[in-house]
């Protein structure tokens, strides 16, 4: 293992903001040492100062202001939905709901309640959950905060991704932010763990769950032993007090040990160390693991400047980070904004309903007085004339509303495709009057699930088809898409009577770009045949290039079927495993290769028409051998000549790369190539020379070295599937 390394992630435990499980969850909360003559109940009251008020004249939010719409989770004390916004001025906006029962609250929960309560209202920051309303009924509490699509980070995603130590690094970067913001307003967080960091739908972190924060005044220590125990400082076990230093040593267990392993951990003298981790890694980890708390790195006078300083994170522009600036190294797959792929399907396949409250005492009903908040914004809104309407997921627009079948929101139309195990047709939305393309894909023959999370992982670039809309009726998934009006790539080009060696370098530079893309994420289309690169409009424009039909095209992930960022390295992957993936981006480059052959010379390399046999074309496929003189050859550049041959070079780990391929001088400089036009054959000859070709690939039997991937044991192997939430 070298400069990347993995980080180990731990098991998910089922909650989303806050709902408080105790010993469910293993969270430990006790009072002082028993020796203190004082109660644990009356030291809690004691400990917590509420300070915070609500300003007079606000209106104040209830709960048929919100459409429930789905269990997000659930615990002893209450419940997690997701709702919907029914009421201006942000009617329509998602929203998590925290409810819980005053009545199932202990003395020392409904004080923390309102102080988690307290804290959420005076906080905001890009790293930390935004509470939007706060109200009660005569039985229940209610906390209206941010929506996060993606679930918790280390958890959740462990059975998805894998993360490396640069990974960590951005993750741990984001949070240390965040607490250092809670820290300065004199907030000691207390329960920092993998379950209590959530993502956003960009895949920034949020910290939430604020049930356990201490507010302490001029570093005044708090004696409470709680939190969970494996994340706890020494000072909190031992019971000696502590003060926000003490979110640090937890900041260090996130980044580095397995958590069976931190009790013992503590109480070693000696601190072993993984030798997996780099050399920075492993100084922070020392400095952050210092069971005196005075000398632990950030709790100086500076604070998490130390933090900030130290040379593990030598590498981060905190600035950018802090505008959110810096790339994640992760997004979610999530598709329209009620999607709850990352959510525990146990509580996303409940009825949501929010049952009344029993009342709790009176006492206690007053205990919560002040306790109703309208976020700033939210009363700023009110006031104007027209309310901001919440925008649509920039990945997929929310056309499903309430529809459960396809035929509810859409009228299907003529067909306009038809694949191996799918076909495509015109469809109309019933709404909107607004025409799509819907792919209907047969599930008895093929699974639909990797090329779902494809789209919905990458669909945000600008020449990948855009996917709308997804539905499931259990035989067969309907991917609803932008309509390509401007029909095939090479249809285009054939029906102009000539085509420059300028205008073909435009258009292979926008689809090597998009291909150069999808190869830095790991994906490989395995199908790039022309057919499958089409125009969203008749403009002509190669930037109105899309590449579609992802229905073989295969997302790299380790051996133990995560998916890998972006940053991994080949330190994780067997060889056998690169091997095949080098050969697939080959394919991907000969595919494109034979797409820029045809433009340039007017016919295809390796079929001169409909009627040659697979065996005559596969032969001339397996010796490498094409023209590249004569006819329109003798025309072209040398540059052009030069760039052809080398995508069509028979070995596929000779082939250029995507980004080799970019930086080749017929396509830097392709502003001063030739633009005199260049003839080609008729129309439906050079198509059915070209079908003829992908035909033999896909028919041969045996199966020679450019066979076409979907033939292969990988197009079957979908390691990942889309839990029945997504679909």
């Amino acid at each position: 293992m070298t400069a990347t390394r993995l980080l180990c992630c731990c098991c998910f435990f089922k909650v989303y903001v806050g709902v408080s499980l105790n010993q469910e969850m293993g969270k430990v909360e006790l009072g002082p040492d028993p020796q203190n003559s004082r109660s644990c109940e009356e030291t809690e009251i004691k400990e917590i100062n509420i300070t915070h008020v609500v300003k007079e004249g606000s209106e104040k939010a209830d709960a048929s202001q919100f459409e429930l719409l789905k269990v997000l989770g659930q615990g002893s004390f209450g419940k997690v939905f997701l709702v919907r916004k029914v009421t201006p001025p942000d009617d329509n906006q998602l929203y998590a709901m925290k409810v819980l029962k005053k009545a199932t609250l202990k003395v020392r929960d409904r004080v923390r309640t309102k102080m988690e309560r307290n804290i959420l209202a005076d906080v905001n920051h890009p790293f930390v959950v935004k509470l939007h309303y706060a109200f009660q009924t005569e039985g229940k509490l209610y906390l209206i905060l941010d929506f996060l699509r993606g679930g918790d980070l280390f958890t959740r995603l462990s059975k998805e991704v894998m993360f490396t130590e640069e990974d960590v690094k951005f993750y741990l970067a984001e949070l240390a932010l965040g607490l250092d913001h809670l820290h300065g307003l004199g907030i000691i967080y207390r329960d920092l763990k993998p379950e209590n960091i959530l993502l956003d739908e960009e895949g920034h972190i949020k910290l939430t769950d604020f049930g356990l924060c201490k507010e302490a005044i001029d570093h005044e220590k708090a004696y409470s032993f709680c939190g969970t125990v494996e994340y706890m400082a020494p000072e909190v076990v031992n019971r000696q007090g502590h003060i926000q230093s003490a979110d640090w040593w937890s900041f260090g267990v996130l980044m580095g040990k397995d958590r069976k392993e931190t009790m013992n951990l503590i109480l070693k003298a000696r601190l072993g160390m993984p030798q997996f981790l780099s050399t920075e890694a492993q100084s922070l980890l020392r400095a952050l693991f210092k069971r005196n708390p005075a000398n632990r790195l950030g709790s100086g006078a500076d604070g998490a400047e130390e933090i900030k300083r130290h040379t593990f994170f030598s590498t981060i522009d905190w600035n950018k980070l802090f505008r959110r600036e810096i790339n994640p190294p992760f997004k979610p797959a999530v598709a329209r904004p009620d999607d709850t792929f990352y959510f525990d399907t146990e509580f996303t396949s409940r009825t949501p309903k929010d049952s009344p409250g029993v009342p709790p005492s009176a006492g206690a009903h007053q205990l919560f007085r002040g306790f109703s908040f309208v976020a700033a914004a939210m009363l700023e809104e009110e006031g104007s004339e027209e309310a901001s309407q919440p925008k649509p997921h920039p990945v997929v627009q929310q056309l499903h509303g309430k529809n459960l079948l396809f035929s509810d929101g859409y009228v299907l139309k003529e067909d306009i495709g038809m694949g191996s195990f799918s076909v495509c047709k015109r469809c109309i939305h019933k709404a909107t009057n607004t025409e799509y393309a819907v792919k209907m894909i047969d599930k008895t023959n093929t699974d639909a699930s990797e090329e779902i999370e494809i789209l919905l992982r990458y669909g945000q670039h600008p020449n990948i088809i855009t996917l709308k809309d997804v539905y499931d009726t259990g035989k067969q998934v309907y991917l609803v898409t932008e309509l390509m009006r401007g029909g095939e790539l090479l249809d285009r080009i054939l029906k102009q009577k000539s085509f420059s060696e300028r205008e073909a370098s435009a258009v292979l530079h926008t689809i090597t770009k998009t291909v150069d893309y999808l190869h830095a994420q790991g994906v490989v289309h395995r199908d790039l045949k022309p057919s499958n690169i089409l125009y969203v409009d008749e403009s002509g424009n190669p930037e109105s290039i899309r590449i579609c039909d992802f229905g073989f095209a295969k997302q790299l992930r380790a051996n133990n079927g995560l998916l890998m960022t972006p940053c991994y390295t080949a330190n994780f992957v067997a060889p056998e495993v690169l091997k095949r993936q080098g050969y697939d981006e080959g394919c991907d480059i000969w595919s494109l290769g034979i797409l820029l052959y045809t433009m340039l010379a007017g016919f295809t390399p390796f079929a001169n028409g409909p009627e040659d046999t697979p065996d005559e074309i596969l032969s001339r496929i397996g010796s490498g051998h094409f023209s590249l003189s004569g006819g329109n050859w003798d025309d072209v550049s040398s540059a052009a000549k030069d760039l052809v041959s080398k995508m069509l070079h028979v070995d596929p780990h000779q082939r250029l790369t995507a980004k080799q391929v970019l930086k080749h001088p017929w396509i830097l400089q392709r502003d001063s190539l030739p633009n005199s036009q260049l003839p080609h054959q008729d129309l439906k000859l050079v198509k059915g020379a070209m079908a003829a070709t992908y035909s033999a690939l896909k028919n041969s039997q045996p199966t020679p070295e450019l066979k076409p991937i979907e033939s292969s044991f990988l197009a079957q192997r979908r390691v990942k599937k889309l839990p029945s939430t997504s679909l």
